[in-house]
């Protein structure tokens, strides 16, 4: 299986909402990285609206439906009423469910899925009903994908903060290991796995290679930050190229 690419566009939305002004457009640098053979893109809409609209959703789902046939959508946050009424209207191809409140900045921590079991499998069970797929954030732990599948998901995504953002070196292979033994777990769970957070050029190589069943990574910050150098095409093109994703 080759990994693929999905370029999560939320520091574009933050840039905009900076000022009252219709760019950068989301959508036009979603068409960028499509074109440059991103295989998706990603969301992840906060009920504050800080960064990602609730209006810039169906307009991208449009965009991947008209122009990007194949491609895919997907849709990241906690599943609140808001949320899930969100993702029922434009029906993307993958909804992440992430554990996240108004007051963090990003990301940092998956499901306790133990303590949420209940709730989980009743809205995996709502979500697949309508034709979508269910990704649960998780943190690099092999005990998580067994439970991941217990309650209906059809992938887990490995929080890889941890590995990204560690700059130690013993720290750094500590969660290298960690997250190739949750990576593994998923597969004997049968599950498909994604990766994603503080994943640059540099760091994925190792994890691709470590992971073979790994299908998709789901990138926003290094991307768009790499894309202030050298454009969003080219940034795209070598991402991809650092996933092995050289068709």
């Amino acid at each position: 299986m080759a990994c693929t690419l999905s370029v999560n566009v939320n520091a574009v939305a933050f840039l905009r909402n900076r000022r009252d002004l219709p760019w950068p457009s989301v959508v036009g640098i979603a068409r960028e990285a499509l074109d440059a053979g991103a295989h998706g893109i990603t969301v992840h809409p906060r009920p504050d609206e800080r960064h990602i609209r609730r209006a810039d959703v169906p307009r991208l789902a449009h965009l991947i439906a008209e122009e990007f046939p194949g491609r895919e959508f997907n849709i990241e946050g906690n599943p609140d009423a808001r949320f899930v009424e969100l993702v029922e209207s434009v029906r993307p191809q993958q909804v992440t469910l992430v554990p996240d409140d108004i007051r963090q900045s990003t990301s940092d921590h998956g499901w306790e899925i133990a303590t949420h079991r209940g709730f989980l499998t009743d809205i995996i069970a709502r979500l697949k009903a309508g034709g979508m797929r269910v990704s649960l954030f998780i943190n690099a732990d092999p005990d998580l994908p067994a439970l991941a599948a217990e309650v209906g998901a059809d992938r887990v995504e490995i929080y890889t903060g941890p590995y990204g953002g560690s700059f130690d070196l013993v720290a750094h292979e500590a969660e290298f290991r960690r997250a190739v033994a949750t990576g593994k777990a998923a597969e004997k769970a049968g599950l498909g796995l994604n990766a994603g957070h503080d994943l640059t050029r540099e760091n994925l190589p190792p994890l691709v290679k470590a992971l073979p069943n790994l299908a998709e990574v789901s990138i926003g910050h290094a991307i768009i930050a790499d894309a202030l150098t050298f454009g969003m095409a080219q940034t795209v093109r070598m991402f991809r190229q650092a996933i092995g994703d050289t068709d």
